[in-house]
């Protein structure tokens, strides 16, 4: 045939729509031309496949070649392209002729993507973990009873074999790929780097050290109580307090009594990863980023030329702890206010527009006033109310709306290396994997991710409970929303206890851990 179709996919965020790779060989002087709105790096494909199909023991046809990839308002970028077009090039001059089965089976179900060195071995691509999500999803779309095949390096079909709903086939060669497609030699699916996701242990697979433990904190009860109800909700948090009384001591331990992650999840967090580094891994255990106060707004949501994942995305389904909270850029803790609400970030620029999961829970820090020791014990703070309130007015009432629970911490008391220490984490997080639990199996999501809908249903308080939410909505000036985290807060003390209706108590320790930060 002088015109042969297979099928691949582009990166767009999170995406990866298909692209059919149509190359055609027509009569004319030599050339080689690569249309589809390539970049650099798909343009440079010419001279990779045509060395590539001379050392595989091709011979590169003679004649004016064109390879379209189709749509062509997507942007293509990298070597991905590679493989599917070497084989274009084959099916098109004849050198490789597919049988019958094969041929309808090329269009339908098959998928390439993979970059070729000059001697005609396979380089691994980047985020093939984002290739296989798409494709078993198109797949259980459009064909329900049979699974699509995705030809792959061989480093990324072990890694993409995770995903399920695929068949997934590695290859070392384009030597390999075109004689399992002639059927001259085939090539077994691949099985899974792991045999399944859940059978990891909660810390990673390889060499990750432990969650830190929840039993080094001391004289510090209330502050481990608000980072238990704040684990068992996914509630954001904001601890405020002089330096060095355990803010940052209890957020690094924040990861340590969630429950490790599912099998979904931990696909979902090593996909995200894939798109930042050539080498990831599977693991349960719950992701934590912790950005410094300098870092941009493009570091932190994601962005760039090509956008790529900030810091928010690289935290879904886990921990974004932000230390110095008053000490990031104003514009850039304006920027989380959306992703905070939704759950996903949305980057345009002005050749495309890219999207990013980022559910994550946002646990930061900071101090009272400028030098840190209002309220301190041991050290007198004499900054004026005016540097007070400058310093606080860094942080917007919007954003401090969409936090869930604001804690002022007190220093602990005089001999508080006697007192006896927290409670290990092990034993936090099964209380906390358990009201996660009865929240899943209620309304199929966690407490701070409930809609208003959801609270009219799941969030009823009797009567005491409903007259003091009221009382103190209108005493502290708390807006719809402030009053809805109240609520969820409320909620998930509820569960905690076991109890079907949010109650008075239930509510105010809810009120206990949103109003301290305000006096």
């Amino acid at each position: 045939m002088s015109l042969a179709v297979l099928a691949s996919r582009a990166l767009c965020g999170m995406h990866a729509p298909e692209v059919l790779v149509e190359v055609h060989l027509a009569q004319g002087l030599p050339s080689f031309t690569i249309v589809g709105l390539p970049d650099a790096g798909v343009r440079e494909s010419r001279e990779r496949v045509r060395s590539a199909i001379l050392s595989s023991g091709y011979t590169f046809p003679a004649g004016r070649l064109t390879a379209n990839l189709a749509p062509a308002d997507i942007p293509k970028e990298s070597g991905r392209f590679d493989l599917p077009i070497a084989l274009g090039v084959l099916l098109a001059s004849g050198q490789l002729v597919l049988p019958e089965k094969m041929l309808r089976r090329t269009l339908a179900d098959i998928i390439f993507a993979g970059e070729l060195s000059l001697t005609g071995a396979l380089v691994p691509v980047a985020a093939p973990l984002v290739i296989a999500l798409a494709a078993a999803r198109a797949g259980r779309s459009s064909h329900p009873a049979s699974h699509p095949i995705l030809i792959l390096p061989m480093e990324n079909a072990r890694l993409a074999a995770a995903v399920p709903g695929l068949k997934v086939i590695g290859a070392s060669t384009l030597r390999e790929v075109a004689g399992h497609l002639d059927e001259t030699a085939e090539l077994a699916p691949v099985t899974a780097a792991i045999r399944s996701i859940a059978e990891l242990p909660d810390e990673a697979a390889a060499n990750e050290p432990p969650a830190l433990c929840l039993s080094d904190v001391r004289g510090q009860q209330m502050a481990c109580r608000a980072l238990e109800v704040a684990a068992s909700g996914s509630h954001g948090l904001l601890m405020s307090g002089p330096p060095g009384i355990g803010k940052s001591m209890l957020a690094q331990r924040l990861p340590g009594i969630l429950p490790p992650l599912d099998e979904n999840a931990a696909i979902e967090v090593a996909a995200i990863h894939s798109l930042r580094q050539r080498t990831v891994g599977f693991s349960r255990k719950v992701p934590m980023q912790a950005p410094h106060h300098s870092s941009t707004a493009a570091a932190l949501i994601g962005g760039g030329s090509n956008p790529r994942p900030g810091q928010i995305s690289l935290a879904h389904h886990g921990v974004l702890f932000l230390d110095e909270l008053p000490e990031f850029q104003r514009h850039v803790l304006e920027a989380l206010r959306e992703p905070m609400e939704t759950g996903e970030i949305h980057i345009a620029r002005a050749n495309r527009s890219v999207s990013y999961p980022c559910r994550f829970q946002l646990v930061a820090a900071m101090n009272p006033c400028p030098c840190g020791y209002l309220g301190s014990t041991h050290r007198v703070c004499r900054c004026t109310p005016e540097q007070i309130e400058r310093y606080r007015a860094r942080l917007s009432g919007p954003f401090l709306d969409r936090l869930d629970m604001l804690l002022q911490l007190s220093p602990p008391p005089q001999g508080w290396q006697q007192l006896p220490p927290a409670e290990p984490s092990g034993i936090v997080r099964q209380r906390v994997a358990q009201c996660r639990e009865r929240q899943l199996q209620r309304q199929g999501r966690l407490n701070a991710q409930l809609t208003p809908n959801q609270m009219d249903r799941f969030c009823g308080t009797d009567t005491q409970a409903a007259q003091l939410l009221a009382r103190a909505g209108v005493h502290w000036g708390w807006s719809a929303r402030a009053t809805h985290r109240v609520l969820r807060v409320a909620r998930t003390i509820a569960d905690m206890a076991g109890a079907e209706q949010i109650r008075a108590a239930d509510l105010t320790e809810a009120m206990s851990f949103r109003q301290q930060l305000a006096r």
